[in-house]
């Protein structure tokens, strides 16, 4: 065999001239990058963009560097996640929607295409090295399972490390979390939280690199699972916002304009767009209903906070390291806040997204305990109204609440006039571009990978007051549309169901009108016509078609598109994710347990889901039990007394009888032991986290047992089957089962 090689082969090696491949590096002062990444976080959510939420250590950052003023997302998560990381736009990359509910289109893949490079995939030939930690959800649904694939998981996309969690949102208390390519067992500690556990592992990550090699630059890029919901923070922080969101948040939305005009983070004149019409005024409200709304926020603000005290340990750590004057930190949202808590909240969003509605007295009641591991609470869509101050509608509209959003950049080296705004149009495709040019790499397509879309910001650090590069943007999410050109925006917020032919495009001048209060279609019907027919020609050329403004029916494209009624399990096995839980949502299934109890055996045989939803069947004592975790009730069946001893076949067979009721019968060798009639359960599924075997070290499914709660006895096996009484798309899954026989 022969093989071209630079050096010389000889017989021995006093003879041959070898030859290494030099250790690439980059360009002389090429900087580290800390890319901070919050969730649902509004234009005016953070103190330096005018709230009265305490962010002292964003705002330091925003001191010492720069605030954008006009900085654009796509309005949703992934598809801003995935801008950000290739410098293209999101529909052309295959993420027009969340990862969850891909639709075999071009522009709806689901995950990020392989012919768009990803920042790492760029930086670490370059001589980065890289890692990411925290929400990913760029993977589509089916493949976040131990099982894989893991093309698309952040190892396969180019990061080196990685630690945090794959899926769209997360239990801050009990998260379901994986270290590279695996599920690792939840943290049991007192006091955890992810965001500090995220903060802790940036730090580590960052020693561990410079430690071998101090010369080699980072690039960290640090996703929050804040402040998505669940709203969960740490009760302290919570309790320093008592009282101070009782005036409501039509208040707060004219004091927090006021302060973004005072500190010159938008015009003089900008006006305040009307409330949005799904949102009440607060004096309609009742007492009860202002304290429940009140309280929700004062969660939020304390979660918001929280994680900025979490951003500041990092900051800190870098600056006693002498990291932080080389080190472009940029910290920004992903898309505008959130109106998905309805009008007054929710306790469980699970809920909300099934459409069970929970009462008035049920969140009275659960005003003292929101924000701990007892709820998946929301704020109601009032707040983030407040928190998108000046603008209107909210995430997943493509109107300035659903795409402005705040960025910061801060790198002490070369941003040397800390402080001021820059006005200029930019958006999320521009970070990645940005992060080359600084760290000298040539932002030029890589072979077989599309070229960059986005304008670098780089030069914005040296002339604040630039003329903004970018000439055009186009938006599309779920139907909303919109497209900004010189100056000028053209957008249409999309109800589905309704023509896209015939609805109602309105048309701002941003450069003179901020917050899109002054519509000019009827004024200047030729520069309508001319925006909308350029967003044609852009939505045509990024993959934008077919329009689809479906929203929840997407799902089961891409978390049903392998179905099961078959799971088997082994005692101690690793967390499964929730994605491979068996599917017993609203249909009839089986759970049979081949186990040698012992005498008085306790703890968890099959746990899946938690608090927020789930179920688990258990023994405390040698007596059985089976508890069931529904939208607003636990039902809990008990066997009478203790199992004898020895090897015995233990079932929990759910016979349905109607949508979301039926019965549970307990059984041991195929006797009855007990039964009970469930009426209480989750019209699509009850899983609310992953699943474990003879442990339980996630989001407790029953308070019965302390974590993990192992099981005392030997699992010879565990197997889940469901039946063929339910589907949640008849018309895929059918067409599916059909090709399989």
């Amino acid at each position: 065999m022969t093989v071209s090689w630079p050096g010389k082969i000889g017989r021995t090696y006093q003879q041959s001239e070898p030859w290494l491949e030099p250790q690439q590096r980059p360009q002389a002062g090429a900087p580290n990058v800390l890319l901070v990444v919050l969730d649902d976080v509004g234009f005016a959510h953070l103190g330096c963009y005018g709230s009265t939420i305490s962010t002292p250590q964003i705002d330091r950052l925003a001191a010492g560097g720069r605030r954008y003023n006009n900085f654009h997302t796509t309005a949703m998560c992934s598809p801003t996640r995935a801008s950000l990381l290739t410098g293209c736009n999101h529909h052309a990359v295959g993420m027009g929607i969340i990862a969850d509910m891909c639709t075999g289109y071009p522009g709806y893949l689901g995950q990020v295409s392989d012919r768009a490079a990803m920042l790492p995939e760029r930086l670490v030939p370059a001589g980065y090295s890289a890692f990411a930690l925290g929400k990913w959800h760029l993977t589509r649904a089916r493949d976040m399972t131990a099982a894989g694939p893991f093309g698309q998981w952040p190892l396969g996309r180019g990061f080196e490390r990685y630690y945090g969690f794959l899926y769209s949102l997360i239990d801050q208390w009990h998260p379901e979390l994986i270290r590279d390519n695996h599920f690792i067992h939840t943290p049991d500690r007192a006091g955890y939280h992810l965001s500090e556990d995220l903060a802790e592992q940036t730090i580590a990550m960052v020693q561990d690199a410079k430690a071998a090699d101090p010369d080699r630059p980072f690039f960290a890029y640090l996703a929050f699972g804040a402040c998505h919901s669940p709203h969960q923070a740490p009760r302290d922080w919570i309790d320093r916002y008592k009282g101070a969101f009782d005036e409501g948040w039509d208040v707060m939305r004219e004091r927090w304009l006021e302060r973004q005009i005072a500190m010159g983070l938008v015009p003089k004149g900008t006006a305040l767009t009307p409330r949005n019409v799904d949102v009440p005024a607060w004096t309609d409200l009742s007492p009860d209903e202002r304290r429940v709304c009140a309280r929700h926020q004062e969660v939020f603000a304390g979660f918001l906070s929280h994680t900025d005290a979490q951003i500041g340990k990092v900051v800190d750590f870098l600056e006693s390291a002498e990291l932080l004057d080389d080190t472009l930190v940029i910290v920004m949202s992903d898309n505008g806040a959130s109106a998905e808590g309805g009008a007054l909240g929710s306790i469980n969003l699970r809920r909300h997204f099934q459409h069970e509605l929970e009462t008035l007295d049920e969140h009275l009641a659960a005003l003292e305990t929101l924000g701990s591991d007892r709820h998946w609470n929301n704020y109601p869509a009032g707040w983030g109204h407040a928190g998108n101050t000046p603008h209107k509608w909210f995430k997943m509209q493509t109107h300035g609440g659903g795409v402005r959003d705040p960025l910061i950049m801060h790198w002490p080296r070369r941003i040397k006039d800390g402080g001021r705004i820059s006005p200029q149009f930019c958006h999320c495709a521009d970070i990645a571009p940005t992060i080359l040019e600084v760290a000298g790499i040539e932002p030029a397509s890589l072979p077989g990978r599309m070229a960059i879309q986005g304008t670098s910001l780089a030069y914005t650090f040296d002339r604040p007051e630039a003329p903004t590069r970018k000439r055009v943007q186009y938006f599309e999410l779920m139907g909303n549309r919109g497209i900004w050109a010189d100056g000028w925006k053209a957008v249409t917020r999309h109800y589905p169901g309704d023509d896209y032919e015939t609805e109602r495009w309105e048309l701002y001048h941003l450069d003179s009108d901020f917050s899109e209060a002054h519509d000019l279609a009827d004024r200047h019907p030729d520069k309508l016509r001319e925006l909308k027919a350029l967003w044609e020609a852009e939505a045509a050329a990024n993959l934008v078609f077919p329009l689809d403004d479906r929203n929840v029916d997407r799902l089961p494209y891409t978390y049903y598109l392998n179905p099961r009624q078959h799971w088997t399990f082994a005692q101690d096995q690793g967390r499964l994710s929730g994605y491979a839980a068996p599917t017993v949502g609203n249909r009839s299934y089986r759970i049979a347990a081949d186990v040698t109890p012992g005498a008085a055996a306790d703890g968890v045989i099959l746990a899946v889901g938690g608090e927020a939803g789930g179920f688990v069947l258990r023994m405390a004592g040698g007596q059985l039990v089976h508890e069931y975790i529904g939208p607003r009730s636990r039902s809990i069946l008990a066997a009478p007394g203790s199992l004898p001893a020895g090897r015995q076949m233990l079932e929990l067979v759910f016979d349905k009888t109607g949508h979301c009721q039926g019965t549970a019968i307990l059984r041991a060798d195929g006797i009855e032991l007990a039964r009970q009639e469930i009426i209480d359960m989750w019209p699509v599924s009850p899983v609310s986290g992953g699943v474990t075997c003879g442990y339980d070290d996630g989001c407790p499914a029953s308070a019965s047992y302390a974590m993990p709660g192992r099981f005392s006895g030997t699992i010879h096996a565990v197997t889940v089957t469901s039946g063929s009484d339910f589907v949640l798309n008849p018309a895929l899954e059918t067409q599916i089962a059909l090709n399989e026989d």
